[in-house]
């Protein structure tokens, strides 16, 4: 029956095993074991480090990285200002992101085939359409198969305020699924001992663990129960690990935390970086609220606060700290809003995954520069067309990795990181 189970049912009740045998409240996905990199020379990608920025709800594109000047029945009380790059141009909500665009590839010409947000966010994050027979690995997932962890010790994979169906490790299996973080501010969760359990109880009990385990593998031969074993292991070495403040925002210097706000959002950003710094390979930070359907211009003015500040801080203090060179940022969403203003939603904006806008900085990306264009509406792309699939292994060039290295699921089915998507290589130089 256990191994028949789907993965979240599989984790629920290794994290009440481990609460009830050991003594801990151990997250059952804390990342992978150490994965062997493909050895083909696939790409000339430079960069080591992914911070996935996920904008859900379907960011408008016209309101923020895909203006149209002079066009006040598209724009509405938008107004498209310039950037520190002749040329680009940006929502006015975005004043301080408008002065590193000189870091930023906007990509205007994204197209989705999902026009609903469920299953919009499920393709941008796995490259495949949902299916009720599988689930598939999201890209954070994807890229620490390919690459493998850096840190022995700390996750490979962090999502923060991610839901965990985001960020599955899907027929990879748990060990490739992300080690979730709620709030920024808070840390890693129960990476402690619980009060009253000593080292040298904890010890005992995970020897009588591994008496059991070894026990119940040799009756009921499973990878998934492997897997588990091999992160209750894992976390045990995180608990002890001294690269555990990697975690610990409050020994940023003030001044630090200033640059990007105070902010949900705005910490997630800087607790990726303090993540990247500290050796894990790919961190998503999630900011919601960007379904605009009613009162569109109220909505995108609101979450650009939330956004503007923490994306110019990230990108200023990677480049300040020699990290930029090394760390891909992505801004991704799962489409972008209708250029047609819905007067009787109080001036909202509807789904239109037809055509919208994603960002890459860092690694080896040509800053100050845009690929693709769409109409003079904003409604379709004119030229360029970038599906979500070339979005995806893209990413996967910008690290130099195999982007058409094919991986089996547990029915032999083949699978890419972008299926059949091809990089946009002209973005890196």
């Amino acid at each position: 029956m256990f191994r028949k189970a789907d993965e979240l049912t599989r984790r629920h009740f290794m994290s009440g095993a481990a609460r009830t045998y050991l003594g801990v409240h151990l997250l059952p996905m804390l990342g992978s074991t150490v994965a062997s990199a493909g050895t083909e020379d696939a790409a000339a990608g430079k960069a080591k480090h992914v911070i996935y920025l996920y904008m859900s709800g379907g960011m408008s594109h016209v309101d923020t990285f895909d203006p149209k000047p002079k066009k006040k029945e598209i724009m509405g009380k938008t107004e498209a200002i310039p950037t520190n790059v002749d040329g680009l141009m940006v929502g006015h909500y975005l004043k301080k992101t408008a002065e590193v665009m000189d870091k930023v590839c906007v990509i205007n010409s994204m197209n989705s085939t999902q026009g609903a947000h469920q299953q919009g966010t499920y393709v941008m994050q796995t490259s495949y359409t949902m299916r009720g027979t599988i689930q598939h690995p999201s890209v954070g997932s994807w890229i620490l198969k390919l690459a493998g962890k850096i840190h022995p010790e700390l996750p490979g994979y962090v999502a923060i305020d991610s839901p965990p169906d985001h960020t599955g490790g899907g027929f990879f299996g748990a060990k490739y699924a992300a080690a979730p973080i709620g709030s920024p501010g808070e840390g890693l969760k129960d990476s402690r001992l619980s009060r009253g359990v000593t080292e040298d109880n904890f010890g005992h009990r995970l020897s009588l663990a591994d008496k059991l385990n070894r026990q119940f593998h040799g009756r009921y031969p499973n990878v998934d129960v492997k897997a588990y074993e091999d992160l209750y292991r894992e976390a045990a070495a995180l608990m002890k690990s001294k690269d555990l403040v990697a975690f610990d925002l409050k020994l940023e210097p003030e001044s630090v935390r200033n640059l990007y706000g105070t902010g949900r959002f705005a910490q997630g950003c800087l607790l990726a970086r303090r993540l990247v710094q500290h050796g894990v390979r790919f961190v998503e930070v999630q900011l919601g609220g960007w379904d605009t359907h009613f009162d569109n211009f109220t909505g995108v003015e609101g979450r650009c606060k939330e956004f503007d500040q923490a994306y110019a801080a990230l990108l200023t203090d990677l480049e300040k700290t020699g990290m930029l060179k090394d760390t891909l940022v992505v801004v991704a969403t799962e489409f972008g809003r209708s250029p047609t203003i819905d007067k009787i939603f109080n001036d909202g904006r509807g789904h239109h995954p037809a055509a919208f806008s994603c960002l890459l900085a860092g690694g080896s990306v040509k800053g100050g520069t845009s690929y693709g264009e769409t109409d003079a509406t904003g409604s379709r792309v004119k030229d360029g067309l970038v599906t979500v699939q070339d979005f995806n292994a893209t990413i996967a060039y910008g690290l130099g990795l195999p982007f058409d290295k094919v991986e089996y699921s547990p029915s032999k089915r083949p699978f890419k990181i972008g299926d059949n998507g091809t990089p946009v290589k002209s973005i890196f130089s």
